[in-house]
């Protein structure tokens, strides 16, 4: 073997190594996701053990010659930034892809059947990084989110999926489907309907309640109240992949959220709602308490309009979820408009 061919495999397979190192941590302490740091950490020592056999590390140190290499030098401006952790894990992912490829290309010259492995290798690394990429695109979204409608289809003025329709487009970035009446198949269908609706509008679409149709009908995430499955039980059922987001009335509940450590908190009520009356008003000031207490997104429910939605001042961005006010009105979609251009860190504007 060439001292040409062993820099190449040494190179590409440090620039493996250290691309799968950034794609494992962002999957456990970004994403909290067990398995996928396991497989991320599986395939690590897999591709150790494939480059080892087929270029031991002994050679690949004596051919290494850093201050020779021509390539060290070079680089670019758009290197230097990244604007959050997801656009690190994406430069890691591509970053891998592209030195696995290098290995398995000239491991053939080395060794066809460890190039085989490497190869393998290559498939799995683009599995894991499609999966990771889209989760972290949802908690991004999550994250810029700032109108969230409930739709239920008594309240609404308008056929559910219709409504549905037209608050997407609007630019709601949120929709959950929440009904507690329907029959399951008919719950499915329903679902599996506004999933497609909200995909087509860029929204993300939420199920109350049930895991198992969020599951079905491949659905963002699933929200839960507090006599609902805890987060944990819910994550069990839907995976990593899914947001869960559980509802908080008092201060109690609230530090009871944090440690149980959903995607995001939804905080009410602010005021006074005909859709889902109360008998205590938790007000803005439990908002302004979960702004402060977590780093999680909140959500800000409960008789919240584009007339008193200005009384919400905490001290981070946050979500403002809407029903009634919404759903309930003859131009469900003017209304999405109406809010989005009143409340903070967006523009009025469609999907």
């Amino acid at each position: 073997m060439t001292p040409d061919l062993l820099r190449i495999i040494d190179a590409n397979f440090n620039r493996s190594r250290e691309a799968l190192r950034v794609m494992e941590e962002y999957a456990r302490f970004v994403l909290d996701d067990k398995a996928a740091t396991e497989q991320l950490k599986s395939l690590r020592h897999e591709l150790t053990a494939a480059i080892n056999t087929m270029a031991p590390v002994g050679q690949r140190l004596a051919a290494r010659d850093t201050p020779g290499d021509v390539g060290t030098s070079l680089t670019v401006s758009a290197e230097q930034h990244r604007a959050d952790a997801l656009a690190v894990f994406d430069s890691a992912a591509a970053r891998l892809a592209e030195s696995l490829r290098a290995l398995e290309e000239f491991g053939k010259v080395i060794d066809p059947q460890t190039a085989a492995r490497l190869e393998a290798c290559r498939y799995r690394s683009y599995e894991l990084g499609r999966k990771l990429a889209f989760v972290g695109r949802r908690h991004r979204r999550l994250r810029e989110a700032r109108l969230y409608v409930l739709v239920t289809e008594s309240l609404c003025r308008r056929d559910a999926l219709e409504t549905i329709e037209q608050v997407a487009r609007a630019g709601a970035d949120i929709v959950q489907l929440r009904e507690k009446s329907l029959e399951d198949g008919e719950l499915l269908r329903r679902a599996a309907k506004a999933t497609t609706i909200c995909r087509n509008h860029g929204a993300l679409f939420i199920i109350n309640d049930r895991p198992d149709i969020a599951c079905l009908c491949k659905a963002d995430g699933v929200h839960v109240g507090q006599d609902d499955l805890p987060v944990a039980a819910v994550r069990r059922i839907i995976g990593p992949e899914m947001l869960v987001g559980l509802s908080a009335h008092n201060l109690g509940q609230l530090e009871e959220a944090f440690r149980q450590q959903p995607d995001y908190v939804a905080v009410g009520p602010m005021f006074d709602s005909a859709t889902k009356p109360q008998e205590h008003i938790a007000g803005p000031a439990l908002l302004a308490q979960a702004a402060t207490g977590t780093e999680l997104p909140i959500i800000a429910i409960g008789g919240i309009s584009a007339e008193n939605v200005c009384q919400l001042q905490p001290c981070r961005p946050f979500c403002a979820a809407v029903c009634g006010a919404v759903i309930s009105d003859p131009d469900p979609a003017a209304v999405v408009t109406r809010l989005l251009s009143v409340l903070p860190g967006r523009q009025a504007g469609g999907g």
